[in-house]
């Protein structure tokens, strides 16, 4: 049962990495390959803490600005 629940967070955290990455061009973020990164792989952290980034997560996922 635990790593039935330790893939679906898996898979949550890389299907957030992946519809981060694809919309990355339509934030306001650095346009680098090591802040993309960076920004893709902590955004649980980020997206729980930091409202500048929740909202260009939110741009990210729904493919559109704003």
């Amino acid at each position: 049962m635990t790593n039935l629940i330790g893939l679906i967070f898996l898979g949550i955290y890389l299907l957030g990495i992946w519809k981060f990455i694809s919309g990355y061009n339509l934030t306001n973020f650095n346009r680098q390959l090591p802040t993309k990164l960076m920004l893709a792989l902590l955004w649980p952290v980020l997206l729980s803490v930091n409202t500048s980034y929740r909202q260009n997560f939110t741009k990210a996922l729904k493919g559109r600005k704003y």
